[in-house]
């Protein structure tokens, strides 16, 4: 856990000893955290409230339905915003912002881009320049 993280008391982290965060980094109310597999939030990076990082899967093939777990990680100023839902195995790239409610089921592959709906897509773009000149101090 890095410098000056603010991690809500509702939250739930399923395995913490599979997380990793940054620094600056906040996790909303409710957020779950299923880290059946490594979960790694870069620096400055916010997953909101009831957002869900959901690590673990099974093979719908498997006649046990066997486990699958893959790792997730989010990049350095991200955000996750409010119940958006996160698949095994999935990136989210530095400065994206993924719109509540959205579904991520591939990493995304921009940066400093806008993805919304279900599945996430691209609706805009970020400017990483006007982000200097505002603090990045969360309550």
């Amino acid at each position: 856990m890095g410098k000056d993280c603010r991690v809500y008391a509702s939250a739930r982290i399923w395995a913490p000893w599979n997380l990793t965060l940054g620094d600056h980094v906040r996790v909303g109310e409710r957020a779950i955290l299923y880290s059946m597999s490594r979960i790694t939030v870069g620096d400055y990076a916010t997953v909101s409230q009831g957002a869900h990082l959901c690590c673990g899967t099974h093979d719908y093939n498997s006649a046990t339905f066997q486990l699958i777990a893959r790792p997730i990680e989010i990049g350095k100023r991200a955000w996750v915003c409010a119940e958006v839902f996160v698949h095994p195995g999935v990136s989210i790239p530095e400065g994206a912002v993924v719109g509540a409610r959205a579904v991520v089921t591939r990493s995304l592959s921009e940066p400093w881009v806008v993805y919304a709906g279900n599945p996430a897509r691209k609706v805009g773009t970020r400017r990483p320049n006007d982000l200097k000149a505002v603090p990045t101090v969360r309550p």
